[in-house]
C-alpha cells in the first residue's frame, strides 16, 4: 500500500568523477554523502557511472584509439560487495543517508552501467543495469533484462532508477509507472559532448525528458548529472578538435515536483555541488488526480504493455533423458545468476 504522508530531504549531484580511479571515486562519494547528510538530507543521488566517470572516449575516436581506455576502466569499475563498495555501505550507516549510486559494475569481467539503491542502514537493497547501452557504448558495456526495469520498496516508499536516454523509452517508462513509483532517479553523465552541435544530446532535450518523466508518471525526480571539467578533458582530449567536441561544463542537475515544477535552484554548469529539495508526497495525489496513465487516464482495451520482468538465466541445464521434467526459469536463475 502507497503512503502520500511521506515527508523528506532530497540531495542532487552535480560534480565532476574522479576519473578512472576508483578509490578516489569512492572517497568522493563519501565526502558528498557527508555534505548532504550535513545539509539535512536523507537521500543523495549521483550521476550516471560517477564512479569511475562516464567513458566518453567512445565519443571521440576510432575503436582502436579507444583501446588505450579500456583496461584502465574496467580495472577502476566497481564490483558489488567488495571491500571498496563496503566502505560506501558502512558510510551511508554512519551517516544515516541513503544513496543512489550509478557506477560500472564489473562482473566477471563484464561491464555494465549500473544503479544501486543503499538504504540508510547501509544495506544494499538493488543494483539495476542498463537494459540497453546508448549507441557507442555498446562497445564496452552489456546489457540488462526486463528484472533491471524495477520499482522498489524503500523507506522513501517506491523508488526506481534509469540511466540517460532510457527516459526516451516510452515502454520502459510506462513499465515504471505501472509499479507504483514515488521517487525516481534520472541519472545523467553530463550534457558536454558535442555541444551546440548535437541538439539531441544537449540540456534542453534531456532536462526536458527528466521533466516529462515527472508530468508522465507523477513523481519526484532527482536527476543528477556529472561535468566534464579539465582534468576529464586533459585524459581523452588529445586534439583542439576533440577539445571543441568535449567541452568543459556539461552540468545540468535538477529537482523536479510531480507537477513538473523545478524544486531547486540550478548550479551552473561549470559549478560543483549539490542541490537540496523537501520532499511531500502529497503532491502526488493532487497530480495524479488530474492524469494518472497507469490509472484513470488509461485505456487498456486500446493499449496494454508485455512486459516480461523476469531475471534471464545465462546456462539453461538441459537433462539428458527425453521428457525428463525442465525446471522452471526462475529456479534457474537462482542456480545460474546472470
Amino acid at each position: 500500500m502507497s503512503d502520500y504522508t511521506t515527508q523528506f530531504r532530497a540531495a542532487v549531484v552535480q560534480a565532476e568523477p574522479a576519473w578512472n580511479d576508483v578509490e578516489a571515486g569512492v572517497e568522493k562519494t563519501i565526502a558528498l554523502a557527508r555534505e548532504a547528510a550535513e545539509g539535512g538530507a536523507d537521500i543523495i543521488a549521483f550521476p550516471e557511472v560517477w564512479i569511475p566517470g562516464y567513458p566518453w572516449f567512445l565519443w571521440l575516436d576510432s575503436v582502436a584509439w579507444q583501446s588505450q581506455f579500456t583496461l584502465p576502466y574496467a580495472q577502476n569499475s566497481l564490483e558489488v560487495g567488495s571491500p571498496l563498495w563496503g566502505r560506501i555501505e558502512k558510510a551511508a550507516r554512519e551517516l544515516g543517508i541513503a544513496i543512489s549510486l550509478g557506477f560500472s559494475e564489473r562482473d566477471h569481467g563484464s561491464l555494465y552501467i549500473a544503479q544501486a539503491f543503499i538504504g540508510a542502514d547501509g544495506v544494499t537493497r538493488t543494483v539495476r543495469r542498463k537494459l540497453k547501452p546508448t549507441h557507442v557504448e555498446r562497445t564496452l558495456f552489456g546489457e540488462g533484462d526486463g528484472s533491471d526495469i524495477q520499482v522498489i520498496d524503500t523507506e522513501f516508499g517506491r523508488f526506481g532508477a534509469l540511466n540517460c536516454w532510457e527516459h526516451l523509452q516510452p515502454l520502459a517508462k510506462y513499465a515504471m509507472f505501472s509499479q507504483g513509483e514515488q521517487l525516481h532517479v534520472a541519472a545523467w553523465p553530463s550534457f558536454s559532448i558535442f555541444e551546440g552541435a548535437v541538439y539531441a544530446l544537449g540540456p534542453e532535450v534531456n532536462t526536458g525528458a527528466a521533466r516529462q518523466y515527472a508530468v508522465e508518471g507523477q513523481t519526484f525526480v532527482l536527476s543528477p548529472c556529472a561535468i566534464v571539467g579539465e582534468a576529464g578533458q586533459a585524459l581523452v582530449a588529445d586534439t583542439e578538435q576533440k577539445k571543441q567536441f568535449l567541452a568543459v561544463g556539461g552540468g545540468h542537475a535538477r529537482i523536479f515536483g510531480p507537477d513538473g515544477r523545478e524544486l531547486a535552484e540550478p548550479l551552473a554548469p561549470t559549478v560543483e555541488g549539490l542541490l537540496f529539495a523537501d520532499i511531500d508526497y502529497s503532491a502526488i495525489l493532487a497530480a495524479k488526480n488530474a492524469a494518472d496513465p497507469v490509472g484513470h487516464y488509461s485505456r487498456p482495451d486500446v493499449f496494454r504493455l508485455h512486459f516480461d520482468n523476469s531475471r534471464k538465466a545465462k546456462v539453461v541445464d538441459r537433462p539428458l533423458s527425453p521428457g525428463a521434467e525442465q525446471p522452471a526459469d526462475d529456479d534457474l536463475a537462482q542456480v545460474f545468476p546472470g
